[in-house]
């Protein structure tokens, strides 16, 4: 489905990847967490074609898509047409068909009233809606999750949460670097934990929750102080 193999990437002197490996399976949720600068953001850059890695080899099938932590809505489209554009435009799409697409996403996003606004008018969650119902509707084998509630209160945290619970259940293949510890250890079937550009545990969700691995407890022990 998607793999990854001995992944390098530097930046000057900076080894922010070193050779990473992972794979993901069809249906699969794999959640990757780690400390801040542990290299979790630029390897999902390199995974979705925004880096080159420096070596190594990315084997995928079909459209992957990206939900990025901000957003990056365009300011001056409705939501309407921030989620047809790429479709029509770089896929080449029937404009019939991916119009009535997007409207079942937003339906699905619980945003049909929203269609003609723009992101200025919409709260951070809603806006993280469309962004999630932009990136299906190019009909992606993968889907991949840079912090995508790192930029949301905490009440509208939830709400995009359960999206991606929905997701998982409609067996969408997902990879989401979070920082919501339950979230991912509740959704994920593997889990990802790295430290210093490398893999330092990974295994199923209760394997690595559960490891003894130092600097994993460490970790997860920062995180319950400051949560």
């Amino acid at each position: 489905m998607f793999e990854m193999r001995h992944i390098k990437k530097s930046f000057g002197e900076l080894e922010v990847l070193k050779d990473i490996s992972l794979q993901v399976k069809e249906g699969e949720v794999l959640s990757i967490i780690g400390p801040s600068g542990s290299g979790k953001s630029t390897l999902l850059r390199c995974a979705t074609g925004l880096e080159t890695p420096d070596s190594g080899e990315i084997i995928k099938e079909g459209e992957v898509g990206l939900v990025f932590q901000n957003f990056n809505l365009f300011p001056h489209f409705s939501v309407l047409k921030n989620i047809v554009d790429a479709p029509i435009k770089v896929q080449k799409r029937k404009k019939e068909e991916v119009y009535a697409q997007a409207r079942e996403l937003l339906k699905k996003m619980g945003l049909s009233d929203k269609e003609k606004a723009y992101p200025y008018q919409l709260s951070g969650g809603q806006q993280q809606r469309v962004s999630i119902a932009r990136a299906l509707c190019m009909n992606p084998k993968i889907l991949f999750f840079d912090e995508p509630t790192s930029a949301l209160d905490p009440e509208l945290t939830g709400e995009i949460l359960k999206v991606i619970r929905d997701l998982a259940k409609e067996h969408i293949t997902m990879v989401i670097v979070t920082h919501e510890m339950s979230f991912a250890r509740d959704i994920s079937d593997y889990v990802i934990f790295m430290d210093k550009g490398v893999i330092a545990v990974e295994g199923t969700s209760q394997e690595v929750f559960s490891s003894d691995n130092a600097r994993m407890r460490e970790f997860l022990g920062k995180f319950h102080q400051e949560n």
